[in-house]
């Protein structure tokens, strides 16, 4: 009898063997009853080639994978992909922590982030990041007449750092951005009856400097960047005669996305200057310049981004000086 008790106790258990998780008929991996949370992850692994375990997959780089499955993403996850796939350099060897700040997110999306790719945790993402970083920077060794001479000694200061950074953000800017995208945006300021800069926040700033430039060579240029009842009356009278001109850094403002959209629907030129390459706004823009904005600091580097402004604005003058000539000398004398 108190065998049958005992066994009468355990059909309960056996009951609940089977399981009940509707995942598990479509797991393509060997089921461990210890660790589902992975098995359901990695399953999708082999049909894409994830890059998994810090090596990347034959066909797909990490950052070429992260694009792929951009559209999939949460909204603060695409943060996370964005910062990545634009600063593989920083998220090969920074900690969850310090990606997730740079991001504007919590090291905890940074983690979900790692798992949602397929891989275990963020350190098996940042391994591929790594493998990608050095087959990317691999080349040949630096010359011997001292030309790579870096601008500081290894034990650099927070200030020396930041400089180092700023300087390299240039380079990196100078190196990617497309000439013909350059021409195709200098022809667009040109020939456009107006153009109107959209930029918020720590854009604001930039946007009233390419204002200032280009109202120099008298050209007709408003500002967005604010909510306010002015700035929106401006975006009223977007025409197919308007350039708009979006300004962004990491995720864009509402406001400049509403930018954006409202000239493409009445037809209007659109252009972005921007760091992100999965950028909401950059998709939106016929004309795309990217920047570095790569930075040691609590914000991001904006000295390529002025570098490109100002070399935009002499891009439109060099179309024709001799007319630009005499306002740029009646502002100089004053």
């Amino acid at each position: 009898m108190p065998d049958r008790r005992g066994s009468h106790r355990l059909a309960p258990a056996r009951t609940v063997a089977p399981p009940e998780d509707p995942e598990a008929p479509r797991e393509e991996s060997e089921p461990q009853a210890s660790n589902k949370g992975a098995v359901k992850r990695t399953a999708a692994t082999p049909t894409v080639e994830v890059p998994l375990n810090g090596k990347a997959g034959e066909n797909q780089s990490l950052s070429k994978y992260i694009q792929t499955r951009f559209e999939q993403c949460s909204r603060s996850q695409k943060d996370v992909a964005q910062y990545i796939v634009d600063h593989l350099d920083e998220a090969a060897f920074q900690t969850a922590e310090e990606l997730a700040r740079r991001a504007n997110t919590s090291s905890s999306t940074v983690v979900r982030f790692s798992q949602a790719l397929g891989f275990e945790g963020f350190p098996e993402l940042q391994a591929a990041a790594r493998e990608e970083y050095r087959r990317v920077h691999a080349g040949p060794a630096p010359a011997a007449n001292g030309s790579s001479t870096p601008l500081f000694s290894l034990d650099q200061t927070e200030f020396e750092a930041a400089l180092a950074a700023d300087h390299l953000n240039v380079e990196e800017t100078a190196r990617k951005v497309s000439r013909e995208s350059v021409d195709a945006l200098i022809d667009a300021v040109v020939s456009a009856e107006k153009v109107l800069v959209a930029g918020t926040d720590q854009m604001a700033f930039f946007a009233s400097y390419l204002r200032h430039l280009l109202m120099l060579l008298d050209l007709r240029v408003d500002v967005v960047a604010s909510p306010s009842q002015e700035a929106l009356s401006r975006l009223g009278r977007i025409d197919e005669g308007t350039l708009v001109i979006g300004l962004s850094a990491g995720r864009p403002h509402p406001l400049v996305v509403r930018a954006m959209k409202l000239a493409r629907h009445r037809k209007a030129r659109t252009a972005a200057v921007t760091d992100a390459t999965l950028s909401e706004v950059a998709k939106l823009a016929q004309i795309k310049l990217y920047y570095s904005s790569n930075s040691p600091a609590y914000v991001r580097s904006h000295a390529a981004l002025l570098s490109l402004i100002q070399a935009l604005a002499y891009g439109v003058y060099s179309r024709d000086s001799a007319q630009y000539e005499d306002r740029i000398k009646a502002f100089r004398l004053k």
